[in-house]
């Protein structure tokens, strides 16, 4: 966002304006409140070489603007309204969008009002090389400033000083034009530029009209520009005026209208409505669930019309219907795209009866309705329907552009044509889009943004924001991937980098006892410190060490990078970091959240190189129990860095008796009688699949090959160092900050949540899982074993695992204190301390440590419970959608390594059942821990109760098979082409006990 300077003069030569406005305290009690403004008539105009204004810093408005619209030959400007950026924000940003832009300080308010991520953008966009965006600040200007008049709402004072700023500049223009301006071709007059106010507001043009201000609106404004074509793709449906007829919504009403906001708040606070968010149903698009607090089990919404154009993530309202009502959620798997295949784009509220169920024999049918009527009702849940919403969380997304939709008429024309826009995600439903470019977009991965779902239409309408790539090119799928889960991945900007060292790569620890960095910092560079690390690990950002002590007892230290030192509150990099909250990691690349220049090497532990570190420094008993621990700034040279299959052979050779590998062997005593007093005080050995993935060290970076993970003794004792590090700071900067400390917590799982997977076990192998707490699922797990498989101990952790909730990081204020602990480490306090280079968590763990112990004093957000609950949610969305980002590159990178397998592209593996439904199976490969569906096109013979499907022989003599969860099994996989995704998907066929392909 350019920033002004304006020279100080004295106040009395300044107009001072009132603002008189009523405000209600939190008693209640109406108060009058008074403004003043200082206005001045020395605000620039960022017109470059205006002869009116005193010289800009940084003018970004040329003298006549844009001269390539037909509307304006004389060159013009744009000043958009504040609902121009908070609707068609995409077709602002486009590079295809070129005139420069005055921005004023009036919609920059509003916008920051009304959204904050469209207030972040609309911040970025300022900074956007090749924009021309000029921010001027109209309320301080004495021209432009306005007071509101009595009576008057205040978008309507906000809409009064737009249109008074968009004459004052066209006035101020005569003055700042000089007297030769370019010549139109063909014409003998002189054509001034015009600064144009955008605006969708009818009401607000015709009043600018009549006071002959400029004013056009978005679409009209874009059918005369350069590239109309590609931009009118862009404008929003809810934001544009004459979108084409689209008017879903004037037909028949096909969803209830939502109730008014005072009644949904008013319901929820009577306990009559509930709130919670929206969870699609990934193996049937038919049901969806909403979880809320006064309910044991999640509120099952059933069928279309009770799901009420919810879309995943939203915030919704929900009314719960009479128990009579309640039911089991469905058997089989309901696909979208194979029911609904016929659906016509262009007649999307008028298909069908508008009832669903009618469509899915199935999934609706009289036999399914039948056998979940009969089900047990401990399998019941609540069922209701969306009544409101309190929270869109609509967005771009990633999209194809589905062949069947195109207009068989005419598949190739560039005329304007509605189309199905298919997400990436199952869990979304499609996207109505009229577009000019539906032919050339097929086959290509596209970004589309939801704008508006009418009651009469049966899908969401939005537009298209651009173009990403051929679907399957390594380009387009990378990109599609960050987008698809928000992953911030834009280059770090100059204000960002201004924040580095200027020694740059030659930044140095100075010698002991010059500068500021030693003070109060111990010297700890003599101690035989090592690092123990994944392969290729190049963000080290912990060093540990250990050694006996005079008196018996053994001193062990774990030496944090000490980024604080580099990254301060309210920088650039600070606000960057805890926008983009952690380091995301792909298969083949990582998204950084610093810098390289800190991240991979001035903060990095490297060995054999002076390093600023955060130490934890403990007095143990040689039975690991805490005599005592400090922490202290320190200085650190570590003298090694190991990959944990050295550090292992390195603690397994007798030959070797150096310091460094008696640290390790010393480390590593101590790290299994820490972890064997974890386990006893309940903590949980869970599971999930992890695989390592094999790239080309060619350029190519093809992935060659697919395999499990090995963990060896060193990752268990990196790991218990590192819980020991995060507890031992998580309890005193909570004693020191009871109100702001930044933890982490695992609640404990409601028991229903285990509910069938204790059925499961109890009916398939006669085990039961004790979930009455921690310790107590913990010794059954450890029970739950096949002396015949030992791999059926491990399934049944990762479906343990996935029965709890997820940790977050949260604000010590903001919860009660027995909601502290970590259900899983069975420790009563946590916290993240360890890995301050990639989590921006551990950053402000790092600022309140250094204040606890005195080092520095702590900033005075930290001070600020609402700014640390601010930031934590953000850090804690984006942690969740970094886990996904970094699965769904693994399960991209498994299906093209199995592309390279055999000569047909397939491979045969073991797998077990882990989900039967009445249409198929649902399987988990442990070798390459994907897990893929397994679906039956023939009858089969399902039994609900026993998680069981009979496959009927397809032989008059011949034996019908029955296959149970937990039942081993062999698959084909094979690697097919998405529908979704348009990339490769990993399709699974069962070989043994049948082959599914010819049912």
């Amino acid at each position: 966002m350019p920033h002004i300077v304006i020279k100080k003069r004295p106040s009395e030569e300044a107009v001072i304006t009132q603002r008189k406005f009523f405000k209600k305290t939190a008693r209640g009690k109406v108060i009058k409140v008074l403004r003043e403004r200082y206005l001045r008539d020395d605000v620039p105009c960022g017109l470059a070489a205006c002869r009116a204004c005193p010289p800009p810093d940084d003018p970004v408005l040329s003298h006549y603007g844009d001269l390539g619209h037909a509307a304006f030959p004389g060159g013009h400007y744009v000043l958009p309204d504040t609902n121009v950026f908070l609707s068609q924000m995409d077709l602002i940003e486009s590079p295809l969008f070129t005139p420069p832009i005055v921005l004023l300080q009036t919609v920059v308010d509003e916008v920051r009002h009304r959204s904050l991520p469209l207030y972040n953008r609309l911040t970025a966009l300022a900074k956007t090389e090749g924009k021309a965006v000029w921010l001027f600040y109209n309320e301080y200007r004495s021209e432009t400033a306005i007071v509101r008049e009595e009576d008057e709402s205040p978008n309507d004072r906000n809409d009064r000083a737009i249109r008074t700023a968009t004459a004052w500049y066209n006035a101020h223009l005569a003055l700042a034009h000089p007297q030769s301006a370019p010549r139109i071709p063909g014409q003998n007059q002189v054509k001034h530029p015009q600064v144009v106010l955008l605006t969708d507001d009818a009401a607000n043009r015709e009043i600018a009209q009549r006071d002959g201000v400029p004013c056009v609106s978005v679409r009209k404004y874009v059918e005369g520009a350069k590239d109309a074509t590609s931009l009118l793709d862009l404008l929003a449906a809810a934001g544009s005026e004459d979108a084409g007829g689209q008017g879903q919504g004037q037909g028949r009403v096909l969803y209830d209208d939502y109730l008014p906001t005072p009644t949904l708040l008013a319901g929820i606070k009577a306990g009559a409505l509930h709130q919670g968010h929206f969870n699609a149903n990934q193996y049937n698009y038919l049901e969806g669930t909403v979880p809320v607090p006064a309910l044991a089990k999640p509120v099952l919404l059933v069928g279309r019309a009770n799901m009420n154009r919810a879309v995943q993530g939203d915030v919704v309202v929900v009314e719960v219907f009479d128990e009579r009502e309640w039911r089991a959620p469905g058997d089989a798997v309901v696909d979208m795209d194979a029911t609904l295949k016929n659906d016509d784009a262009d007649d999307s509220g008028e298909e069908g009866d508008g009832d669903d169920d009618e469509r899915v024999p199935l999934a609706e049918g009289e036999r399914e309705r039948k056998a979940l009527e009969k089900k047990a009702p401990a399998e019941k849940q609540p069922t209701g329907r969306v009544v409101g919403i309190i929270k869109r969380n609509w967005r771009a997304y990633v999209c194809h552009i589905a062949p069947t939709s195109l207009s068989s008429s005419a598949p190739s024309s560039l005329s304007l044509q509605t189309v199905f826009a298919t997400p990436v995600s199952r869990l979304l439903p499609r996207i109505r889009l009229r577009t000019r470019q539906a032919p050339a977009l097929l086959g290509q991965k596209v970004l589309v943004t939801i704008d508006r779902w009418a009651r009469g239409s049966r899908y969401p309408e939005g537009h298209f924001v651009r173009a990403l790539g051929r679907a399957e090119s390594r380009e387009a799928e990378q990109e599609s991937l960050l987008l698809e889960f928000e992953v911030p991945y834009r280059p770090f900007g100059r204000a960002v980098l201004g924040c580095l060292p200027v020694e740059g790569e030659g930044w140095v620890v100075p010698p002991k006892g010059e500068g500021g960095v030693w003070r109060e910092r111990e010297d700890l560079r003599e101690l035989d410190i090592c690092s123990i690390d994944p392969p290729g690990c190049q963000d080290i950002d912990d060093a540990l060490h250990a050694r006996p002590l005079p008196n018996g007892n053994i001193e062990a230290g774990v030496h944090i990078a000490d980024v604080s030192h580099f990254v301060h509150p309210d920088t650039p990099m600070d606000s960057e970091a805890a926008a983009r909250g952690t380091t995301v990691y792909l298969v083949d690349k990582r998204i950084d959240m610093l810098p390289a220049l800190l991240g991979t090497n001035l903060c990095s532990l490297r060995p054999h190189v002076e390093r600023l570190a955060f130490s934890a420094i403990w007095e143990l008993t040689p039975e690991a129990d805490i005599v005592n621990v400090r922490f202290t700034k320190s200085v650190i040279a570590s003298k090694a860095a190991f990959e944990y299959g050295e550090a292992q052979i390195r603690k397994d050779d007798p030959n070797l008796t150096d310091p460094l590998t008696q640290g390790i062997r010393l480390l590593n005593t101590l790290a299994q009688k820490l972890k064997a007093k974890r386990m006893a005080a309940g903590a949980l050995n869970l599971a999930s699949p992890e695989v390592k993935i094999h790239l080309d060290s060619s350029e190519s970076s093809d992935p060659v090959d697919v395999e499990q993970k090995e963990l060896r003794e060193t990752n268990s004792l990196v790991e218990e160092f590192m819980l020991l590090a995060n507890i031992s700071v998580a309890r005193r900067i909570q004693e020191s900050f009871p109100q702001t400390a930044v933890l982490r917590r695992h609640l404990p799982p409601p028991s229903t949540n285990f509910e069938k997977l204790q059925d499961i076990l109890r009916k398939r192998r006669g085990l039961t899982l004790d979930v009455s707490s921690s310790g107590a699922l913990a010794d059954s797990l450890d029970k739950c074993l096949d002396p015949d498989e030992p791999a059926f101990n491990t399934l049944v952790r990762i479906m343990a695992t996935r029965c709890m909730l997820s940790a977050e990081y949260f604000c010590s204020g903001s919860v009660s204190r027995d909601t502290f602990g970590h259900y899983g480490l069975a420790s009563p306090i946590y916290t993240h301390f360890t890995s301050p280079i990639r989590r921006y968590a551990d950053v402000l763990a790092h600022r309140q440590l250094a204040a606890a112990i005195g080092y520095t004093p702590l900033h005075p957000s930290l001070h600020s419970k609402a700014h640390v609950e601010r930031v934590v949610d953000v850090v804690n969305r984006r942690h969740r959608m970094a886990q996904m980002a970094g699965r769904a590159s693994v399960e991209f990178y498994v299906g093209l390594a199995l592309k390279g397998r055999g000569e047909k592209g397939e491979v045969t593996e073991e797998a077990f059942v882990i989900r039967a439904f009445r249409n198929g199976l649902g399987v988990f490969v442990s070798k390459l821990g994907l897990e893929g569906l397994v679906m039956f096109k023939r009858d089969t013979q399902f039994d609900a109760e026993n998680y069981a499907i009979t496959i009927p022989s397809s032989d008059a003599g011949g034996k019908d098979v029955t296959i149970s969860v937990f039942d081993k099994v062999t698959v084909r996989i094979e690697v097919e082409k998405d529908k979704n995704t348009q990339r490769g998907r990993v399709k699974m066929v069962l070989v043994s006990p049948v082959d599914s392909s010819e049912l």
